[in-house]
C-alpha cells in the first residue's frame, strides 16, 4: 500500500513539473491571470493577517521545518533504514505540498511577461544612453549627499529605526503608482529577519518568504541600505519575482520618497549599478565618472564592502552556485548576472525626456 503511494505521490509531482513548464512557455497567461488576478487577492490576504505579527511567522515555519528534518533524518539513522518507506513517502507528500504551494502562492511571477513590456521601453541601450543616465545619477546622488552631509568625504549616517524604515516605505509606493504600473502596497507585511546571522553568511541583505508572503530585513547590514532592501522586498511581494525587476522596483519606490535618506539609498544603489556597467563598456569613461562623485558616497559603499567582507567564509563559492542556479531554475537563465538586467530598465525608462524623482 505504500509503494502505491509512493508511485503516485512521484507521478504527482512529475504532473507538476510539467504543469509548470506548460504555465512558463505562456507568459501573457501568467500576466493576465495570476500575477494581475489572482495573485494580487493572495498576497493581500496573507499580508493582511501575518504582518501585524511583529515577529517573523515564516522564520518560525523554518525553524520547525529544519528542526523536523533533523529529527527525521536522526530517527531513519537509528532505526538503520527500517522505516525508510515510509519516509519517502512522507518526503515525496511534502515535496508535492512545498512545490505547489511556492507556485500557487508567489512563484507563478517568474514566468510573467518581462517588465520592460509592461513598461512599453526597450531591453537593450546604448553606452552613450548608459554614460547619460550615469551622469545624470552623479549629479542628484551628489546633490543627495551635500544635503545629508556637508562634508564631503563623510558618508551619510542613517538615524531611522528599522520600524520607522518599514513606515515610511508606503509614501514612496503610493507616489510611485501615479506613473507606473500598479503598485498599492497595503497591507504592510515587512520584518527584521530572525535568521540575520545565517543570512549574513550566506551574502543575503533580505528575502520573501514564499509561503507566508512575509519580506524579510537582514537587520544587520548597514543601515544606509534598509531603505532600499525593504522596498526590493516589498516589490517582490507586489508579484516582482525576478531579482532584477525587484532591483528596479526597488528604485523607484525609494527615489520617489520624500525622505532624502530615501533617495539617497536608492540613488547609491542605482548610481552603483550604472558605474559597473560603465566600466565593463567603456573603462576610461567609468574613470572620469567615478572622479566626479564625491568621496563620501564611497565611504557608504565601504560600509557595506567591510560588513560583508567581514562575513566571508570558504562556502561563499557554494552558495554562489547553488543561488545561481535557483535564479536559472525560475526563468533567470543568466543566474547571478541577471541581476544586471535592472541597468536596461533604468536607461530605457529613465530617457532624456524623464526627468530623474
Amino acid at each position: 500500500m505504500k509503494l502505491k503511494k509512493i508511485l503516485f505521490y512521484a507521478a504527482l509531482l512529475v504532473l507538476q513539473v510539467f504543469l509548470i513548464k506548460w504555465a512558463a512557455a505562456n507568459p501573457a497567461w501568467i500576466e493576465q491571470y495570476y500575477s494581475n488576478g489572482i495573485y494580487p487577492y493572495i498576497s493581500k490576504f496573507e499580508r493582511a493577517i501575518l504582518g501585524w505579527i511583529p515577529f517573523s511567522m515564516g522564520d518560525v515555519l523554518y525553524g520547525v521545518a529544519i528542526v523536523y528534518l533533523f529529527l527525521a533524518f536522526a530517527k531513519l539513522i537509528r532505526r538503520r533504514f527500517r522505516n525508510s518507506v515510509k519516509f519517502l513517502n512522507d518526503a515525496l507528500l511534502t515535496t508535492n505540498l512545498v512545490y505547489f504551494a511556492f507556485h500557487f502562492l508567489w512563484g507563478l511571477n517568474y514566468y510573467r511577461e518581462p517588465l520592460h513590456k509592461a513598461l512599453k521601453i526597450e531591453d537593450d541601450y546604448t553606452t552613450e544612453a548608459l554614460i547619460s543616465l550615469t551622469q545624470r545619477m552623479i549629479a542628484r546622488a551628489n546633490a543627495l549627499h551635500a544635503q545629508l552631509q556637508p562634508q564631503d568625504s563623510l558618508a551619510v549616517e542613517f538615524t531611522d529605526g528599522m520600524q520607522e524604515v518599514f513606515d515610511k516605505t508606503v509614501t514612496g509606493y503610493d507616489i510611485t503608482e501615479e506613473n507606473f504600473p500598479k503598485l498599492d502596497y497595503p497591507p504592510i507585511s515587512i520584518k527584521n529577519s530572525l535568521f540575520r546571522y545565517p543570512l549574513s553568511i550566506m551574502g543575503f541583505s533580505g528575502y520573501l518568504n514564499p509561503i507566508s508572503n512575509e519580506a524579510q530585513i537582514n537587520g544587520l547590514v548597514p543601515r544606509h541600505r534598509w531603505p532600499l532592501i525593504s522596498c526590493h522586498e516589498q516589490g517582490h511581494q507586489l508579484g516582482f519575482a525576478k531579482e532584477n525587476e525587484a532591483n528596479f522596483i526597488g528604485v523607484m519606490a525609494t527615489t520617489n520618497n520624500p525622505d532624502l535618506f530615501f533617495k539617497y539609498s536608492g540613488y547609491i544603489f542605482a548610481l552603483r549599478y550604472c558605474l559597473s556597467e560603465v566600466y565593463m563598456r567603456n573603462p576610461q569613461a567609468g574613470d572620469i565618472l567615478r572622479n566626479k562623485i564625491r568621496p563620501g558616497i564611497f565611504a557608504n559603499y565601504q560600509q557595506s564592502y567591510h560588513f560583508w567582507n567581514s562575513y566571508s567564509n570558504p562556502l561563499e563559492p557554494l552558495l554562489e552556485i547553488f543561488y545561481g542556479h535557483y535564479l536559472k531554475a525560475n526563468n533567470q537563465p543568466d543566474g547571478m548576472m541577471s541581476y544586471n538586467y535592472v541597468v536596461a530598465l533604468l536607461v530605457n525608462y529613465f530617457d532624456p525626456s524623464r526627468p530623474l524623482p
